[in-house]
């Protein structure tokens, strides 16, 4: 069996088509899995370090907000996008899949159509209760939509072949070993508080998170904080540390990306985030109390709705975008420290939510198109 994934843009997309990969793998242990995506996404770096194939198609989104820069952009899109075609079939000439499936991203727009149309077994993964435009507009042309969230069957348009199957979440994630990860972080009995924005990085989550380690640091509080500036948050959070008067240190240890989320994971007691449908799945997945912080630049504003989910079930709290400041974070995490035993509950509550099985559901669903 040849499977390809087209799947690409964020973790959010990248790291649900690597569950699936990885348990396809381990059901049919002689299948051939292969990635299509973007060299210069995150992407080529995460599929080639899980140590799959990987198959390079350029395809870029559209800007609506025109400007200079994003006109340019544009121009370059529809370059891609006439590209997409040839590129498209060169590939599925060369993987010959007879199982493709699209995990979100524009990338996997061409890969997915084009395999329909030659008669391959196709399936597309939503991550999110608001899908993304190109799953929506995919789903009426492959044999089997999956869905994370009911609320997401509707909107896809194909509710007679959409299965609600949950987000999948690495099997590392599940099996990592929180005592030994907090043994190599040299933990103790401090709290771990787990911080990030993105992979890009988020300016406002950076801007408050420095204000929190300032605290942390003037107060002497007994916490080793963990912080990810995303990639381009590097020079801003390093402005932040001089100006607040604060550097990474025995309680502080700040890096550009997280490679190693599922130990961070296990060794946290409190999580700070934004609230993509991913990082939900994982924090239900590992049981973590967490601070969501909603990005405010989504479709339908669904980071906000899946996050008041994890609030309403005393797992979260959350705190919009344009509510936040340095001091509420501040307030919220002093109530949360002062409070003994409110992680542990939060994080049960959390727990709760969790759908361990969503991944053998996905593979079920999956081999079923190709038997």
């Amino acid at each position: 069996m040849r499977v390809l994934i087209a799947a690409g843009g964020t973790a959010g997309h990248i790291n649900p088509a690597l569950a699936i990969a990885g348990a396809l793998k381990a059901a049919v242990p002689t299948a051939e899995i292969h990635f299509a995506g973007r060299q210069e996404g995150m992407e080529y770096g995460l599929v080639t370090k899980a140590g799959y194939p990987f198959h390079h198609i350029e395809i870029n989104g559209f800007q609506r907000h025109l400007n200079p820069e994003n006109i340019v952009r544009n121009v370059v899109a529809v370059w891609h996008l006439a590209l997409s075609g040839p590129r498209t079939q060169k590939i599925l000439k060369e993987v010959q899949p007879d199982l493709v499936i699209g995990c979100g991203g524009y990338v996997s727009g061409p890969i997915v159509r084009a395999a329909a149309k030659r008669g391959i077994k196709t399936a597309i993964h939503e991550q999110n209760a608001f899908p993304g435009v190109t799953n929506k507009l995919l789903a009426k042309d492959v044999d089997l939509v999956l869905a994370a969230s009911a609320d997401a069957v509707e909107k896809l348009g194909a509710p007679d072949k959409t299965f609600v199957v949950g987000n999948p979440v690495r099997p590392e994630v599940l099996t990592a070993d929180r005592t030994a990860a907090r043994q190599k972080l040299k933990a103790g009995d401090r709290t771990v508080i787990l911080s990030f924005g993105g992979s890009l990085g988020a300016d406002r989550i950076n801007e408050v998170v420095a204000d929190l380690c300032a605290w942390e640091k003037e107060q002497g509080a007994n916490v080793l904080h963990l912080h990810a500036t995303g990639k381009r948050g590097v020079g801003l959070f390093a402005n932040l540390e001089r100006k607040k008067g604060f550097a990474p240190g025995p309680n502080l240890v700040v890096t550009p990306y997280i490679n190693n989320m599922p130990q961070l994971l296990a060794a946290a007691d409190l999580v700070i985030a934004r609230s993509g449908a991913l990082t939900l799945a994982e924090l239900e997945a590992v049981g973590r109390a967490s601070v969501l912080i909603p990005s405010p630049n989504v479709a339908e504003n669904h980071q906000y709705y899946n996050a008041l989910e994890l609030q309403k079930a005393g797992a979260a709290v959350v705190i919009e975008e344009k509510d936040l400041t340095g001091e509420k974070l501040i307030d919220t995490v002093q109530k949360m420290l002062g409070t003994p035993g409110k992680l542990a509950e939060m994080g049960a509550n959390a727990k709760k939510l969790g759908n361990p099985h969503s991944l053998e559901l996905i593979t079920e669903k999956l081999l079923s198109l190709v038997k």
